[in-house]
């Protein structure tokens, strides 16, 4: 078991999407980082970030120089979203998800995206 927001936790979602063939297929060889602001959570801020690059994908606790993207969410937003409580279309329309860089190739990466939530779905995280 994995605690939510932590180095091990990371490790698990990179391992996730790297055995993930839906995930996978989706990101292809793209090159795409987005940078996870979340606040409000029991150990604070917590900053994270996603880099896939030449079809490997690999979730690191920190900060990412140079994202394509970055998304600011509460803890309670990002809970639910991996828990499929909330989709991140739903948590963007409301207002829940802050996103700010390079919309339009985070828009053309959006079945990776949705391939993120079927990989790590199967990870046993405690919150």
């Amino acid at each position: 078991m994995s605690k939510f927001l932590t180095a091990d936790w990371a490790q698990a979602v990179t391992d996730a999407l790297g055995n993930h063939e839906g995930f996978k297929n989706a990101i292809g060889t793209a090159t795409l980082s987005i940078q996870f602001h979340t606040e409000g959570g029991p150990e604070g801020e917590v900053n994270y970030y996603l880099a896939a690059r030449d079809g490997s994908a690999a979730v690191s606790l920190g900060e990412i120089e140079g994202a394509d993207v970055t998304v600011k969410q509460s803890y309670d937003t990002a809970m639910a979203i991996s828990k499929g409580e909330m989709n991140t279309q739903t948590a963007f329309m409301t207002g829940k998800l802050k996103v700010s860089g390079n919309l339009a190739k985070l828009m053309q990466h959006q079945s990776a995206i949705q391939q993120w939530g079927a990989a790590v779905g199967v990870i046993d995280i405690e919150y």
